[in-house]
């Protein structure tokens, strides 16, 4: 058992959390901005909060961060009250936000100041996942810090690995955009043909998810979008969010990535629809707006 804080109680942070206390065996204590949250959560699992970030990862051996941004994420490590101005020598920081990988070597260069060891470990699984306790994890660092800290991922996680050094992690996880962004447009594109050609979309998905068109979107999204329903998992907001992350860095590293550029246009459509909270499958919406 470890002594463990977590840092921002979202969809996904909420039952990250839990299944550290729960699954884990941990001792657990939490932070978030709404504390009325915070409160809730330790009404759940049993652990404690903390009233600033700082306080919950005092005498922690790992504290994990899963917030917004990149600013709510500064906010969170190196602010006044942040964790970095609490942590012990030796302890390790951890972030599961999806964020740049320019804030990850901030962080871990703030990290070493303190004596504090840092893994960037964005990951991938949606609500359901997170949930679940079987999200895809991306991490950078030292091999020997991986090492000492996947045994406490593993609590939330299906699959762990360290990609490289501090900042591959979180720029593994803009590769898993860009490869989501093409194959929903993809899908999207596919049922609104079928349905203007009279296909039974069911029926086609059967055979056809069956061969190489095959997806976990496909799979797990196409009866809903045949429905022309979009509340479930990631929301359009969180994705361009994340797309923007994506294209800030292939200016950087000069990357060409023209069909994530424009289903990013796509899903600015989609807001403009009204369908931020809609889930990312919701470009067929776009293609079905009379």
């Amino acid at each position: 058992m470890a002594k463990v804080a977590f840092i921002g109680l979202g969809v996904m942070g909420f039952p990250m959390a839990g299944h550290l206390k729960q699954k884990g065996g941990h001792d657990v204590a939490v932070y978030n901005r709404t504390a009325a949250k915070a409160a809730d959560w330790a009404a759940k699992f049993g652990g404690t909060t903390g009233a600033t970030p700082a306080e919950a990862a005092r005498d922690a051996d790992f504290v994990f961060t899963c917030v917004g941004n990149d600013d709510d994420l500064r906010s969170v490590t190196t602010g006044a009250t942040g964790v970095l101005s609490s942590m012990k020598a030796g302890a390790i920081l951890i972030d599961n936000t999806t964020a740049s990988a320019e804030v990850a070597r901030e962080l871990e260069a703030a990290a070493k100041e303190k004596g504090v060891h840092f893994i960037d470990a964005p990951v991938s699984g949606g609500q359901a996942g997170a949930e679940g306790g079987v999200l895809t994890v991306m991490c950078g660092g030292e091999q020997a810090i991986f090492d000492k800290a996947k045994p406490v991922i593993d609590a939330y996680a299906r699959m762990v690995g360290l990609m490289g050094p501090v900042g591959s992690g979180q720029l593994t996880k803009m590769m898993n955009q860009i490869c989501i962004a093409g194959i929903v447009q993809g899908l999207s594109e596919a049922i609104h043909f079928g349905k203007q050609s009279g296909l039974d979309i069911e029926k086609v998905v059967d055979v056809i998810s069956k061969g190489a068109a095959g997806s976990w979107q496909m799979e797990n999204r196409h009866k809903t979008m045949d429905q022309g329903k979009y509340d479930f998992g990631f929301a359009v907001d969180w994705m361009r969010k994340d797309l923007d992350i994506v294209l800030t860095e292939s200016r950087r590293n000069g990357a060409k990535l023209p069909l994530t550029a424009l289903v990013d246009q796509f899903y600015g459509d989609v807001q403009a629809m009204g369908g931020n909270r809609w889930d990312t499958s919701s470009l067929l919406a776009r293609l079905e707006r009379k």
